[in-house]
């Protein structure tokens, strides 16, 4: 009982440092820009997270998402006609949810290839995809989980600059919304292109990345997500769902 009071009080006072910490950062980001004010705190909150708290690493690192967003989604949103090669791949699905009611998208990356759109449609697209996960969190979440199929991935589909440019923007624009990403069916020749991307990915996202081994397939996500929100692919009860059908 005495433990419980004790946590109690730590998360308690843990809360108040966030809120004054947010306080501050907001005095911060608005006085350089004004835009800033049209944010809640919740997203601030992300971004002090992702730096430790840190006032003015975080802000800097808020400035510069503001900046990038302006710049590379400056009608606030991305059309479906701005990434049509990704779209026509069919690679992307977003239905179901996890035990706490995070929103799921599965990837099925023997379906990706480079194409004339280059990187910048494709983080258009992951971009396209985080805004339609964002519209199914409900109240009082902010995170998702992914699950990254690679059954079948070869060389063909290898893309070292597209990998890069997604853990760019989870990483740096999109701070603490990645719960987990499941990487399952991974074969042997992917540690290849795992070896040149793995270097880029900071401490946090790294512990977020779980390549899930064939014999504990099944157990392994039904610990997470229950057998009627899994996609059929995986042994679940779920068709999968094209993300510009959502």
């Amino acid at each position: 009982m005495e433990i419980s009071i004790a946590r109690e009080k730590e998360r308690f006072g843990a809360n108040e440092i966030e809120k004054t910490k947010i306080s501050l950062m907001r005095i911060l980001v608005e006085r350089q820009d004004p835009s800033s004010k049209e944010v809640d705190d919740s997203t601030l909150r992300r971004f002090l997270r992702a730096r430790d708290l840190d006032v003015e690493k975080a802000s800097n690192m808020f400035l510069k998402y503001l900046n990038w967003k302006r710049n590379f989604v400056p009608n606030g949103s991305v059309s479906p006609t701005e990434i049509r090669h990704e779209l026509e791949q069919n690679k992307m699905f977003l239905q179901g949810s996890d035990k706490k009611g995070r929103p799921m998208a599965v990837v099925l990356a023997s379906r990706h290839f480079q194409h004339e759109g280059g990187v910048e449609e494709f983080k258009r697209f992951v971009v396209y995809l985080f805004d339609k996960i964002f519209t199914r969190m409900p109240p009082g979440e902010e995170k998702f989980i992914v699950i990254g199929d690679l059954k079948g991935w070869g060389y063909a589909n290898s893309d070292i600059r597209a990998y890069l440019a997604a853990l760019s923007l989870v990483q740096d624009y999109y701070p603490e919304r990645l719960e987990k990403l499941f990487l399952v069916h991974a074969p042997y020749i992917f540690m290849t292109a795992w070896k040149i991307v793995c270097p880029f990915i900071d401490q946090k996202t790294r512990n977020k990345i779980i390549f899930v081994d064939k014999k504990s397939l099944r157990s392994t996500l039904l610990e997470e997500i229950e057998e009627s929100q899994l996609p059929e692919t995986l042994g679940g009860k779920l068709p999968l769902v094209p993300i510009q059908n959502t």
